[in-house]
């Protein structure tokens, strides 16, 4: 098509073009003409303009298709708009000769509808070039409509219309003459030709004015004509018709009699029950729409809506009773704070009005519906209102017999209450549950005799009242069953199953008592019907199997009509069939801003006939959305729909044999109705409906449908339908479809589509074609590609013929719907059909006439299937890819110039798809704008497809897109709907299309599109995105301020400043209907904001919250924008929310307030030094708060929030103030009250719930214990000394910072209430975490020990058995802060705060209440430390996936904080069981938890475990020999896993090892001998780890006896030398915290080589065998030359089993020999390092107190000391520490040497040292001095040796005293020189340290 591309139309090739492509080759050059057109200048067309013209009117003269048609015309009306004009009139009376022809062959008809629609499009863009031709014009057209066919009428309206529009008031002399026949073809056969008319009618009366005063009546006649039997195009242009013509008519008129006139008739209207149910029903739903905003129009006693409603209670109409409870429901959910009240109103009310059966009626019916609000409200109403209620309704089903004439009210309204307060759950129904047991039971007969007795006795008031009550009974019954299942065991179904038993054998004696009482009974005993068949359907279907045969024959009579004379149709037949299919069914329209209406106008299943007072248990059991009133269905309907889902559930478990009487049964029905063909298609829509549940049930059961018989009984059902009304073949379809899936027989499908084939072959008419086409689509559908792909090729060869039917557009919509399903079942497999499949689509796009709609639509469904198929390869650049391409993109074109907006939404989808697999061939540029003009369409379908596309190129292209909106000139006449697109560009048109649209899905779209931009856009456009967030949040008048502030900026005052735009706002008009934004609009903008928060936070960027570094950076760069610049923006928005009158917005403001304190709180004030830069707002985040603590209409909710926002702010340190503090932490105190209260049960006027109430206390609690725990650790965390200080006034205690010391002057005086608070919620967790079968053991408020015993029992490592709890069998009705009933609903709230409030108790006790140390108070103490670590280990025993590591981490807080004390340690140490408990735990946390923070509190706690366990043993027990039987390991050394404090103390250090160092596990080194760990420095945290383990691990030994000690000592020794082992191969430049690890190791080897248990002990041998071992391993590895290892911590080690160890322990010649030859070949080092720590660790081991060892080393090691000073002079400059510290130890030696060998050390070594003096200064002055040094040492301490030494070689002496006299010259010098400075500097006066700026002299 590349040809196609040029200015001229290129003739010979499209002479080489195939007759099939032949239309698309003209279409793809006018396309391209159009588009170049626009963007070209009059030069540039000039010369080609006359041959462009003539090209165009022939294709014009060869009779083009429709969207061919208009194409042609926008190019000549482009052409003559830019180039010259001239030639205009030429073309106009080309086509006037076209449509003056008298030919009227049917190849005529394309070239004259042509003509028309070019001279319509001349007219529209052209008018007033062609202001002499119209008048012929007109009279041409007119003219032409008397013998037109259906669209030629339609084209030449459509031409009227664009004429109309192009003129405007110039054809004022052709108006009378338009409108005549416009208003004539009105009322036209074809709806499409009335379409034409409306719209033509619609453009004529904008400038006819005689319409209005002479044709008002006569046109509305003719309109409401229109409306008979029209399509949904039909009716909305004729409802805009009806519209603008009715708001055209208005003009002021005077207000005097005429008002009179109105606001009589207003009062009668009134009186009116619909009025009441319409406006009843409006008042709820905008309740519903405004929800907490709309508190004042309730709350406000003298303008509340409560009392009008409560008044239309007492309406004799039951509808309007009904619409005005269903309004109370709505307010009930808009404001939960009024539900409490208006209960006990409506209670009060009822008790009062008694006597009033309307009042029983409208009344019971509003507190039924306020029950089923408290199921849509979180805090629901106080548990003690369902016990009045149930009491009230069980008091008027007693009192029915009283008065007969309040029988049926008192009947229907105890029912009514009881089935809505069991809705609410099992809490709610479990203490009434004997009382309705007994009830149900009494309402029905017992038995067969019984029902026999009520036939023969009663009347028709009796029987009235008696169905009444058992209809009430099961309604009651299946609130019961469905919303009570937790409570509903087996037993307690076999009893509700004899009442259902005994209703369904009602049913059979039903007729006779209809027959002999009246028909006004039938009504009764259908709701009876409805109300079992509900139940049944709750109930599983093998607990009533006993019944199933009487139960399928009432279920069978029901839909098929047998014993109903009405031909009522079900309304589940479009539910059941597949969504995709709603182009045929027509259910599409319920996805149109119309749907209500629409719904009402469809012909099946009652659509549309909805009302309220068809049942009145809808005013609690349903929820609707959208604020939608309920509408249940007429009774008729709803039993016939309810026994047809029954039917479905119980047929996968009938009978075979019964399957088959069904089926047979079935197809006699309807051959009975054959004589009445509106009843036999009732009866066959039930069937279908029934048979494709059935079918549905068994696919869902996986069984399958039966044999042979049955199978055949079915098909042949199925295939009678294929030939019938559209829904039953729609039906039938499914039915086939769904069969594939129950069956048994693998060649149904194929049977089945050749049975398809063969009728489609062979049958010409349309149903036919139709049924079978559909039901071939639905076969591939169920079945898939791989199950079917044999009958592909014929399949879509058949179909891809019928969609080419043009004489039958109806086959054509059926064969293209098939043909889509069958594309989208075989997705990839389909590839080889794409091509052939794509050019019928755009031929036919091409061909097939505009009004059919359908036709469109479905082409535009198989066009999108048919890109699916392709997927990714559309972005392929081969030659058959581009032409799919190619073909793909011009039907989306001809789809978007399409009138129908469902056709216009498949191209917006079909696009989308594109750019998702081939991005870059989508012309976004003219996509975006078009999107945008979309966003004001009428049509919801258009929007929505829209928005969804705009959400997609939002994710990839954010910038482009926003871009694309904003420069789109268009958009300005696309603002019908209010959509338009400003300076705030598409993100403010998206938010103004926030507030109107109503749908959820765009909505949610919308919302995810503006999401997808500010994630993409935020960060650079702060500004921006800030100011218009802010501009939303300031609804009313702020956002009036703000635009008036914004337009005084400039001096001009003149007229010119009217014409000037908002930045957020269009111009001075459209201000005028902007809306305010709705609350859920300006939640949406603060969540925003908290987005943009949250992201620059996570930006790299750090200048986001550094005021400083911001303003630097903004000065260089203005482009810049930082968030710390536009905090005053952030808190001033905050606030705005915070204190607005929605809860849910003031919830929102308020977790963005907690956001600004959390991330500003640190930022620096660059202006003020130590000042933050949230100072200055505080009192802005007062003011913010206050409200919440102040208002005693405050929610729930929001004190919980408040409680967070104001702990935040107070530990944030901002505040500093004594007087700001107390302001705020007034606040808190306040709260307290409403803690202090204790207030469990509510009292009769609280309006909160008992959840509510539980959730403000806890909030209120945890907040302070955040405050609590903030205090505790704001200095040190490991010691809480301000807490002590907090706890304990004393003025010696000075805390370092003012803040904390303010801070706990304001808090101290309340922290004794708080304790006992928190160690009560602590014990309600306690409780809450039991099992259920414990409750009924607990006392009556569950006491401290018992909730310890219970919980502990609870835990699995305590026992393996129950404990006996039969002696503790108590009342027990609930905690601290929850009653019984609401222990479920405040589990969570519980879940929330318990970690915090647990610590700060446990901080509390620790610090306070167990320093107190009062004997007296020891049970107390105990008591509440057993709570406490109760709660703690449970949770960390049983932790949830819920639970976040900060629960964790708060438990191990808590007992970290109650090991501190000494009390607690003694305490729990004498029970030793517990303390093992607890390592265990903890050994089970290093296992399960990766957290450091986590492991480092774990070896915390463990360490303060043993400490306290060897602190109370040995002052306990005694340290003799005696006593070892006490201490762990006793006599035999045993020690025995799961009761040992010792094993469980090694499990820990070992797990800490092992994770850090896994080759420290000897099961990994026996079993990966050919792995190598990877060896490097563990990180700060690891290391930490490691050295608080390896201290661990040798405290364990205070524990143990000696014997126990020598148990676990070779297991502590392994894993010493095993962390050695690992420490050593690691890099030289090792960090600090390794050095630490390693000296952390040092200590652990010195603790054990000098424990008692070596020198004085029993078992020393065996343990200097083991030291043995030990350093025998050490040394072993250490000579390991093939891995790398750090020698300076080896010889750190070995020298430490030298120096430290007992002298045994080297008591072995191969020990020994080993040390020496390591130490030997580390002096032979060449690293200067290793030698000198060599060096150093030598001179201790020379020391040795045993000579033997001395000796042996000093032997073995001098000779290498000796031979480095050999040659001093030729020493190298590295190499002189070396040398210096040889000479150390050279002079040691003379030290230790004998006194009879010292002459002799002394002659060894004064000549060594002589030879390093040097007779000249040099660089090897620091070896002289240390040589000089020692020698004059040496000559002091040993002068006659050292004098005998010096004589012994000549010429020693003269060189030492040369040496001695330059020493002494210089140090003369030296000191000569400190003098003279000291003299000079004293000489110098000082100058000053500060230096004055400013001179004053």
């Amino acid at each position: 098509m590349e040809l196609a591309h040029g200015l001229l139309l290129n003739e010979e090739a499209l002479k080489l073009v195939g007759d099939n492509k032949r239309d698309v080759f003209v279409y793809e050059w006018l396309r391209f003409l159009h588009k170049v057109l626009k963007a070209s200048q009059k030069s540039d067309i000039k010369e080609k303009q006359e041959k462009l013209v003539e090209q165009l009117t022939n294709q014009i003269l060869a009779g083009p298709g429709p969207p061919t048609r208009a194409l042609i015309g926008h190019c000549l009306s482009t052409l003559y708009k830019i180039g010259d004009s001239f030639g205009i009139y030429n073309s106009v009376c080309k086509c006037h000769d076209v449509l003056k022809s008298k030919d009227d062959s049917p190849s005529y008809l394309s070239v004259r509808l042509a003509a028309i629609v070019v001279v319509g499009i001349l007219y529209e863009h052209n008018g007033r070039m062609l202001g002499g031709l119209f008048t012929e014009t007109v009279q041409i057209l007119v003219k032409g409509l008397k013998n037109a066919e259906s669209q030629t009428r339609s084209e030449t309206l459509t031409a009227l219309k664009y004429l109309l529009m192009g003129l405007g008031s110039s054809a004022a002399m052709c108006h009378r003459d338009i409108y005549k026949v416009a208003k004539h073809l009105l009322g036209d056969r074809s709806n499409f030709v009335r379409t034409s008319a409306a719209e033509c009618m619609t453009e004529l009366i904008k400038e006819a004015g005689f319409v209005y005063s002479n044709e008002f009546e006569p046109l509305m006649q003719q309109c409401i004509r229109a409306l008979e039997g029209s399509t949904y195009d039909t009716r909305c242009a004729v409802a805009r018709l009806i519209g603008t013509f009715v708001a055209g008519s208005q003009r002021p008129k005077p207000t005097d009699a005429n008002t009179v006139d109105a606001n009589n008739m207003n009062q009668e209207v009134l009186s009116s029950q619909h009025v009441l149910v319409c406006a009843t029903q409006e008042v709820g739903s905008l309740m519903r729409a405004l929800s907490t905003s709309a508190l004042p129009l309730v709350a406000e006693s003298q303008n509340s809506i409560v009392d009008p409603i409560l008044a239309v209670l007492l309406y004799p109409s039951n509808a309007a009773r009904l619409s005005a409870a269903w309004c109370l429901r709505c307010i009930a959910v808009a404001l939960p704070s009024q539900l409490t009240l208006m209960v006990d109103k409506c209670i009060e009310k009822l008790k009062s009005l008694k006597s009033s059966g309307e009042a029983i009626s409208g009344y019971s019916a509003a507190i039924a519906s306020l029950l089923g609000a408290a199921r849509e409200c979180p805090m629901g109403i106080p548990y003690e209102k369902g016990k009045v209620i149930f009491k009230v309704a069980e008091d008027m089903l007693r009192a029915v017999g009283q008065n007969s004439r309040l029988s049926i009210f008192r009947t229907q309204g105890g029912w009514l209450m009881i089935g809505s307060l069991l809705t609410l759950g099992s809490t709610f129904a479990r203490p009434h549950l004997p009382k309705l047991l007994l009830l149900w039971k009494t309402s029905f007969p017992r038995s067969m005799r019984e029902l026999d007795q009520e036939r023969q006795r009663g009347d028709a008031f009796s029987w009235q009242l008696t169905l009444e009550s058992r209809s009430g009974a099961l309604c009651a019954m299946r609130s019961f069953v469905a919303h009570c299942s937790d409570i509903l065991t087996e037993e307690l179904t076999r009893k509700l199953m004899v009442p259902l038993e005994s209703a369904l054998a009602m049913m059979s004696i039903i007729p006779q008592i209809i027959s002999l009482y009246g028909t006004h009974l039938k009504a009764g005993a259908a709701m009876v019907r409805l109300r079992l068949y509900d139940i049944l359907a709750l109930l599983p279907p093998t607990s009533y199997e006993g019944i199933f045969n009487s139960l399928l024959r009432e279920l069978v009579a029901e839909f098929t009509l047998t014993d109903n004379q009405a031909n009522t149709t079900t309304s589940l037949l479009r539910s059941l069939c597949h969504h995709d299919d709603n182009v045929l069914l027509g259910t599409w329209l319920k996805e149109s801003d119309q749907s209500l209406i629409e719904d009402q106008l469809q012909g099946y299943g009652g659509s549309g006939s909805g009302s309220i007072e068809h049942d009145s248990t809808t005013v609690y059991l349903q929820s609707y959305e959208h604020n939608v009133a309920p509408g249940p269905l007429p009774l008729g309907v709803s039993v016939i729909d309810a026994a047809i889902a029954l039917f479905g559930l119980a047929f996968p478990h009938v009978a075979m044999k019964h399957r088959l009487q069904m089926l047979n049964h079935f197809d006699e029905c309807v051959k009975q109705a054959a004589k009445n063909a509106q009843r036999q298609r009732a009866v066959q829509i039930n069937i279908f409906t029934a048979l494709i549940c059935a079918l549905k049930g068994l696919a869902e059961n996986k069984r399958h449908l039966g044999g042979a018989d049955v199978q055949i009984a079915a098909t042949g059902l199925i295939v009678t339908a294929l030939i019938s009304t559209p829904h039953l073949r729609c039906a039938a379809g499914e039915a086939v479809g769904r069969m594939t899936q129950v069956t048994n027989d693998n060649n149904f499908p194929s049977k089945t589509a050749q049975l398809c084939f063969e009728k489609l072959k062979t049958a010409r008419d349309v149903i036919s074609r139709t049924g079978h086409s559909f039901a071939l689509g639905c076969l591939h559908r169920y079945v898939g590609g791989m199950g079917s792909s044999q009958h592909l090729r014929m399949s879509v060869g058949i179909l891809l013929a019928l969609s080419q039917d043009s004489n039958s557009p109806e086959v054509q919509v059926w064969a293209l719907h098939a043909l889509s399903l069958i594309i989208d079942a075989f997705g990839p497999m389909f590839r080889s059909f794409v091509e052939p499949a794509l050019q019928v689509v755009l031929t036919l796009f091409l061909q097939v006439a505009p009004h059919h709609i359908q036709v469109h639509r479905c082409l535009g469904r198989c066009l999108s299937a048919l890109i699916t198929t392709i997927g990714p390869e559309m972005q392929v650049t081969s030659a058959s890819i581009s032409g799919i391409r190619s073909s793909c993109l011009t039907s989306c074109a001809i789809m978007s110039h399409h009138s129908d907006a469902q056709v216009q939404a498949e191209s917006v989808g079909c696009l989308q798809q594109l750019h998702m697999f081939a991005p870059r061939h989508v012309e976004v540029a003219s996509l975006v704008p078009r999107l945008c003009r979309y966003l004001s369409s009428w049509h919801l379908v258009l929007r929505r497809a829209s928005v969804s596309c705009l959400r997609q190129l939002a994710q990839k292209e954010a910038l482009e897109v926003c871009q694309l909106a904003s420069s789109d000139p268009k958009l300005e006449d696309h603002s019908k709907k209010g959509v338009v697109i400003t300076d705030s560009g598409l993100e403010g048109a998206l938010f103004s299309l926030l507030d109107r649209e109503m749908n959820s899905q765009l909505s949610s779209d919308i919302r995810d599109t503006i999401n997808h931009i500010l994630q993409d856009l935020a960060l650079n456009h702060l500004t921006f995105w800030l100011t218009l967030c802010k501009s939303v949040l300031a609804a009313s008048s702020a956002l009036s301020k703000i635009e008036h502030e914004q337009q005084e900026t400039t001096d001009d005052k003149d007229d010119k400043d009217d014409n000037d735009e908002d930045t957020f706002t269009g111009n001075k008009e459209q201000k005028k209907n902007v809306l305010q934004p709705r609350w859920p609009t300006r939640v949406f903008a603060i969540d925003i904001v908290r987005r943009l928060i949250s992201m620059c936070h996570s930006s790299s960027d750090p200048a986001h919250f550094d005021l400083e570094i911001a303003r630097n950076i903004a000065r260089k760069e203005t482009k810049r924008d930082y968030l710390v610049l536009h905090l005053s923006d952030l808190v001033r928005m905050s606030f705005m929310a915070s204190t607005d009158n929605s809860v849910q917005l003031k919830m929102a403001g308020l977790e963005a307030l907690q956001d600004v304190i959390k991330y500003f709180k640190e930022v620096p004030e660059p202006e003020f030094q130590g000042s933050v830069i949230l100072e200055q707002y505080q009192a802005n985040v007062g003011a913010a708060l206050r409200p919440a603590f102040s208002s005693s209409e405050t929610s729930a909710e929001i004190i919980v929030r408040a409680c967070e926002v104001c702990s935040a702010w107070v530990t944030s340190l901002v505040v500093r103030d004594l007087s700001d503090l107390k302001r705020v932490t007034s606040l808190l105190v306040s709260s307290l009250d409403m803690v202090s209260t204790n207030d469990v049960n509510p009292s009769s006027e609280s309006k909160h719930s008992e959840t509510a109430s539980t959730m403000i206390k806890l909030a209120v609690l945890n907040a302070w214990a955040k405050v609590r725990y903030y205090l505790s650790y704001t200095q040190n965390p490991t010691t809480p000394q301000i807490y002590i200080a907090a706890m304990h006034p004393d003025p010696s205690i000075d805390p370092t910072q003012v803040v904390e010391q303010n801070m706990l002057t304001l808090v101290q005086p309340h922290l004794q209430v708080l304790a006992e608070h928190w160690l009560a919620v602590v014990k309600d967790q306690a409780i809450l975490r039991l099992p259920p079968e414990f409750h009924s053991h607990l006392p009556e408020q569950g006491g401290l020990m018992m909730c310890w015993k219970y919980l502990r029992a609870c835990l699995f490592f305590i026992s393996n058995h129950k404990p006996n709890l039969n002696k503790y069998n108590c009342s027990f009705q609930g905690g601290a802060f929850f009653t019984l009933e609401s222990m479920v609903s405040v589990r969570s709230h519980y879940t929330t705060v318990w970690p915090a409030i647990l610590h700060a108790s446990a901080l509390w006790l620790t610090h306070v209440h167990f320093a107190e140390e009062d004997d007296t108070k020891t049970d107390d103490y105990n008591l509440k430390l057993h709570l406490a670590l109760g709660v703690c280990v449970e949770a960390l025993c049983s932790p949830r996936t819920s639970d976040s590591i900060n629960v964790i981490l708060s438990c191990l807080s808590t007992l970290d904080a109650l090991y501190s004390s000494d009390w607690t340690r003694s305490k729990i140490n004498e029970d030793k069981s517990t303390a093992v408990e607890l390592l265990n735990v903890l050994h089970r946390l290093l296992l399960t938890r990766d957290s450091h923070t986590t492991q480092q509190i774990v070896l915390r706690i463990a360490k303060k475990i043993i400490s306290g366990a060897i602190q109370f043993q040995s002052k306990a027990l005694p340290e003799e020999e005696d006593a070892a039987g006490s201490w762990e390991g006793g006599e035999d050394g045993s020690i025995e896993a799961g009761h040992s404090l010792v094993f469980a103390s090694l499990e820990i250090c070992m797990c800490v090892l092992v994770r850090k160092m896994p080759s420290v596990n000897p099961t990994f080194r026996t079993t990966s001998h050919d792995y190598q760990p990877k060896r490097g420095p563990l990180s700060a945290a690891d290391a930490s780890l490691v050295s608080t383990a390896l201290v661990l691990l040798t405290d364990v030994l205070d524990l143990c006896s000696p014997r126990g000690c020598l148990t676990i000592l070779p297991t502590i020794l392994f894993l010493l030398t095993g962390v050695l082992r690992e420490s050593i191969f690691i890099i030289l430049a090792v960090d600090q915290h390794i050095i630490y690890q390693l000296s952390m190791l040092i200590q652990a080897l010195r603790k054990l080589m000098t424990s008692h248990h070596v020198k004085n002990g029993s078992y020393s041998k065996e343990w200097i065998q083991l030291l043995q071992s030990s350093l025998l391993t050490v040394l072993d590895f250490s000579a390991d030359e093939s891995v790398a290892h750090d020698p300076v911590s080896m010889l750190t080690s070995i020298s430490l089993f030298v120096i430290t160890a007992p002298t045994e322990v080297l008591d072995q010649t191969q020990i020994l020999r080993k040390i020496i030859n390591f130490f030997q070949n580390k002096l032979s080092s060449n690293d200067l390092n290793v030698e000198l720590k060599c060096l150093s660790l030598i001179s201790p081991i020379f020391r040795h107190p045993d000579p033997t060892i001395s000796s042996t080393f000093i032997q073995h090691l001098t000779p290498c000391i000796v031979a480095k000073l050999k040659l001093p002079h030729e020493i190298p400059t590295n190499q002189l520490s070396v040398a210096i510290e040889c000479m150390n130890v050279m002079e040691l030696l003379v030290t230790l040497a004998p006194n009879e060998h010292r002459t002799a050390v002394v002659a060894m070594v004064v000549p060594i040292l002589i030879s390093c003096l040097s007779d000249t200064t040099s660089q090897r002055s620091s070896l002289h001095d240390s040589a000089l040094k020692k020698l004059l040492q040496i000559g002091l301490s040993q002068p006659d040796a050292f004098k005998t030494s010096l004589d012994t070689v000549p010429g020693f002496k003269s060189r030492l005293e040369s040496a001695i006299r330059r020493n002494q010259e210089a140090q003369q010098a030296r000191e000569k020189s400190v003098a003279k400075n000291t003299t000079a500097a004293v000489a110098k006066p000082a100058q000053p340290s500060i230096k004055l700026k400013m001179d004053f002299s």
